[in-house]
């Protein structure tokens, strides 16, 4: 028999396999990206054709690119978007000519501050072309002509975004939302993409409370998309969370939905407590949280990542590389999803239905259930507990938190009342 992989090193798997491909808001790396993940997961792909109104904004042309490159006097290139995705400005328009490095250089991007590095650059919405390289390339470069060819095109197609659902025993949903535009870029965003990947295939087997909708879309762009396309029902979304940078080796940062109290901001804040962490504030600046929690939807919809958004050198650079991501991270960030949603899943609320006094738990054999566990003392406070809050307006969550108890110990209490028929939600 084969031996078994962990999920940590079947994510790194999956990110090794995305990480060559070109991605964009647009064009077939998108495709070609859901396609990978679709051998994970089963994916429901939309196409939303160039030109559509989506709120504000209006789905622009495709973009597909196939080679690109500056070579000098020689024929070498010098810079060879076969080499690396990040050497072609996304989204460049076709160019063919010849010219001297002068007038070149007003189209090359580089990092003087990491000399050895590429930056990742993009044009979405202003015409134009480019290539990025390292400073070191640019400094060794002679003066002289060079060819300079980007094969690309810009024409009427699609945006892409995919979604997959684990239904749930109740049609409210919980939306997992993971960008797919950038290119090869280990941790913003494939490790995010895997970590949703992998995580939706452990809800299927967990037969979850909440329905789980899994969106695989262009960051900015493919949020306002699924919004616009989703407007009619978002009212079913009654959590959410954005997966971003999910596989370097930094704590675990949440930050907030804009609401700063929704429940998933509680849930979150509880999980990471006994572990280092930072908790953000909300900000209108990041990834799709943003459009989720932009005021017309108000979603309770917070972002999970490793180092935050920009908070670490090689964000945006070639050295967001398979390096910089690892098994063991990914594999940590995929449990607190789990942990976190397992909470969402069974944070219900009660009401006592025997209110009036303590009701005589040793007649109910409840007492007797606890002989011989270590933790009887703890078992039998937490019963106590779910018994004084079972009011209706506390849920479980709000028990263990007041009073300083494990969340499943307190799960654990309400399923033994729940069954002696001392409380119903």
């Amino acid at each position: 028999m084969a031996p078994v992989s962990a999920p940590g090193e079947e994510m790194y798997a999956l990110v090794e396999r995305m990480y060559p491909l070109c991605r964009s808001i647009t064009g077939d790396g998108v495709r070609a990206t859901l396609d990978l993940v679709g051998e994970h997961v089963p994916l429901e792909v939309h196409e939303v054709p160039t030109g559509t109104q989506v709120l504000d904004w209006t789905v622009p042309q495709e973009w597909n690119i196939r080679d690109a490159y500056v070579a000098d006097a020689t024929g070498r290139r010098v810079v060879d978007f076969a080499a690396s995705s990040l050497h072609v400005l996304g989204y460049s328009v076709p160019v063919a000519r010849r010219m001297p490095l002068s007038e070149l250089r007003e189209h090359l991007y580089t990092l003087p501050e990491h000399p050895s590095w590429v930056p990742y650059r993009t044009s979405y919405y202003r015409p134009t072309w480019g290539f990025c390289l390292a400073q070191d390339t640019l400094d060794a470069l002679p003066d002289g002509e060079y060819e300079v060819r980007i094969d690309s095109t810009l024409a009427d197609g699609h945006l892409t975004y995919a979604e997959h659902v684990v239904p749930g025993q109740v049609p409210d949903e919980v939306i997992v939302s993971s960008h797919v535009c950038h290119p090869s870029l280990a941790n913003d965003n494939l490790a995010g993409i895997a970590v949703a990947t992998f995580l939706a295939k452990a809800l299927a087997e967990e037969q979850p409370y909440y329905t789980y909708r899994f969106i695989y879309a262009p960051g900015t762009i493919g949020a306002i998309t699924w919004l616009a396309r989703n407007a009619e029902r978002v009212d079913r979304v009654r959590h959410g969370l954005v997966l971003a940078c999910a596989g370097d080796s930094g704590q675990l940062t949440y930050k907030k939905s804009r609401r700063g109290d929704a429940e998933i901001d509680r849930v979150l804040g509880h999980v990471l407590s006994q572990r280092p962490h930072e908790l953000e504030e909300f900000t209108p600046y990041g990834y799709d949280e943003r459009q989720y929690c932009s005021p017309g939807f108000d979603l309770g919809v917070g972002s999970l990542s490793r180092t935050p958004y920009a908070g670490y050198p090689e964000y945006h650079t070639s050295a967001d590389d398979l390096d910089f991501v690892s098994p063991a991270a990914m594999e940590d960030t995929l449990a607190v999803c789990r942990e976190a949603f397992g909470v969402l899943d069974r944070n219900r609320r009660y009401v006592n239905l025997s209110p009036y006094g303590e009701p005589q738990l040793g007649r109910r054999g409840l007492y007797d259930s606890l002989g011989g566990r270590s933790d009887a003392q703890q078992a039998q406070m937490a019963m106590l507990w779910v018994l004084s809050l079972s009011d209706g307006e506390h849920s479980l969550l709000d028990v263990a938190e007041r009073a300083g108890l494990g969340f499943d110990s307190v799960v654990a209490a309400a399923d033994a009342l729940r069954d002696a028929g001392l409380i119903k939600a």
